[in-house]
């Protein structure tokens, strides 16, 4: 494990936790909270961190390493007021395909990685009586999609998982929420054929593609003063393509 930001102590705003900064929707989440004055710590596996976030090499299935990773954060940055679990990954397959690897290995990741995190994030919050969770689901999590028996079901879990922890910690000044994106413009999502990009687009209503950025001002909303009274939420990013799920 090591850091790839100096760790002075923090003088400003909160201490925010984001797993997986290095792209995609986890780097424009940490972004914003760094725009905000936050300071923003990552656990993340490689690759270039945004300006300002304060990097922290850390498997999340591995528990010794997560636990260590919050270690130094706490001890350099401060105590964790906010966790964004984000991290995550595809194996997609057919379901007469798919290997027990390839569903276990999604779900050591999306889910019980994610247990990880909040275990770990949870003790500190505990402490302070204040906290916000923030999980990064899906809109396959409740509207599922052909090949991702896996990570449907990773995603899915995340919603059990934030109503819990609302039940067990809610009395502690601590929220727990799911936000369920849709499509959303990433590096994967490019690399889509244009044909089936127009077939995606066609069946949202909103006739696009979330940015990034949409999806990191409802987790920003999510971890303020001003969503202190939301918690077991799942919140969809989606364009209204999941309606009722």
């Amino acid at each position: 494990m090591s850091t790839t930001s100096p760790t002075e102590p923090a003088t400003r705003g909160r201490v925010v936790v984001v797993t997986g900064a290095a792209r995609g929707i986890g780097r424009s989440i940490a972004e914003r909270f760094v725009a905000a004055g936050d300071t923003v710590a990552t656990l993340y596996r490689g690759g270039e961190l945004p300006d300002g976030v304060h990097g922290f090499v850390a498997d999340v299935t591995d528990t010794a390493a997560v636990d260590a990773a919050f270690t130094q954060i706490e001890s350099t940055l401060g105590p964790v007021e906010v966790l964004v679990a984000n991290a995550g990954v595809t194996r997609d397959q057919l379901l007469m395909r798919m290997s027990d690897e390839e569903f276990t290995t999604v779900l050591d990741v999306n889910l019980t990685g994610t247990f990880r995190c909040v275990r770990r994030a949870s003790k500190g919050m505990i402490r302070a009586r204040k906290g916000r969770i923030v999980l990064v689901g899906s809109v396959v999590g409740l509207y599922g999609g052909p090949g991702q028996v896996n990570y449907s079901s990773s995603k899915a879990a995340l919603v059990g998982m934030a109503r819990s922890i609302t039940r067990e910690l809610g009395a502690r000044g601590i929220t727990a929420n799911v936000v369920a994106p849709g499509f959303v413009e990433t590096d994967m999502t490019a690399a889509l054929p244009e044909k089936t990009q127009a077939e995606y687009k066609a069946s949202i209503p909103a006739g696009r593609f979330a940015t990034a950025d949409e999806v990191a001002g409802v987790v920003e909303f999510l971890a303020s003063d001003a969503a202190a009274y939301v918690s077991g939420a799942v919140l969809p990013v989606d364009g209204g393509l999941g309606m009722g799920h």
